[in-house]
């Protein structure tokens, strides 16, 4: 049996993931764990977990005999560059911290598969744009980017080293409707339907053209747990996986949005996320992980934005 803790569930990925997981292994088996005092989405077990407490951390896995620990608490693009210093310190140590338990669990007997999320971020401005390809130059120019890299060579190394089964997902921009915007350079795509459904004009932070690989949530889920419920043999990539949804911009978005609210309108802003965006890839490549574990996306652009359309709700 799984005993699952999920560190960062109050974000937009662990709040759905949380419900996944419960849904698939019982509600009983999966741990909430984040820095607030209470779950937001009504976990039935909460713990208040600061993933930069090592003692915190041991406690709460010798407390619920922990075998999987997805490690999502971060501080995204946008946010990290406003703080670089806090986003590097939780962003890195936060998965050392995980993987030394892993290790330590390990050697012990216990072993530990860890998931932790690295990004699209972790490429840069010589990165291959187009059809990205999963090996190719990395040169990330954010904070937040760096920390993604730089964790996505911890990850291969404590497997080489130590043997901690760790698995990634360089994740693009994900898409929901239970959560709000948390900061990222991406998040454009979720605030424009709140404005669309409001009967607002949108101002959009990046330019009418540019494209980002993006994903709904629902695949998002579905990437992550197919990741973690692979045979070992299967995964042959510790780094991190390229996985992609769909590839737009925000006037394909926009037009995408107008068949359904024929009066919705954008206004074109660029502001400091638009060199973030400018410098990641438009599409990526993710055969290997169709290759090594199946992967492939199911939600297209029309769907996810008829289903986010009727799911929305908006706040005055």
């Amino acid at each position: 049996m799984e005993r699952i803790l999920v560190i960062g569930a109050n974000g937009q990925i662990g709040s759905e993931l949380v419900d996944a997981l419960a849904a698939k292994h019982g509600a009983e088996n999966v741990v909430a764990a984040d820095i607030s005092h209470a779950s937001l989405y009504g976990a039935k077990i909460y713990e208040v977990v600061d993933v930069l407490n090592t003692d915190r951390l041991a406690e709460i896995h010798d407390k619920y005999e922990i075998t999987q620990v997805y490690q999502l608490a971060a501080l995204l693009s946008a946010t990290g560059e406003k703080a670089p210093l806090k986003a590097w310190t939780l962003n890195m140590d936060g998965l050392l911290n995980i993987l030394e338990l892993a290790r330590i669990r390990g050697e012990a007997g216990k072993p530990l598969k860890v998931f932790w999320p690295s990004s699209i971020a972790a490429f840069g401005p010589n990165t291959e744009a187009v059809n990205t390809p999963q090996y190719t130059v990395m040169d990330p120019n954010t904070i937040y980017g760096i920390s993604k890299l730089a964790g996505e060579r911890l990850c291969e190394y404590y497997f080489q080293k130590y043997n901690v089964d760790v698995r990634s997902i360089r994740y693009p921009g994900i898409i929901s409707y239970k959560s709000p915007p948390g900061g990222g350079t991406t998040d454009y795509a979720i605030a424009i339907f709140h404005s669309a459904l409001k009967g607002e004009t949108y101002s959009c932070f990046l330019e009418a053209q540019q494209s980002l690989p993006m994903i709904y949530m629902p695949d998002a889920i579905r990437a992550t747990i197919s990741l973690m419920e692979a045979p070992i043999e299967n995964i042959k990539i510790r780094s991190s996986y390229n996985v992609s949804g769909m590839s737009f911009n925000p006037q394909e978005l926009t037009s995408e949005i107008t068949k359904n609210l024929p009066n919705f309108q954008v206004h074109y802003a660029p502001d400091s996320r638009q060199a973030i965006a400018a410098s990641w890839p438009q599409s990526l490549n993710d055969e290997a992980a169709y290759q090594d574990w199946g992967w492939k996306a199911e939600i297209d652009l029309n769907a996810l934005v008829t289903d986010m359309l009727k799911n929305v709700r908006v706040t005055n």
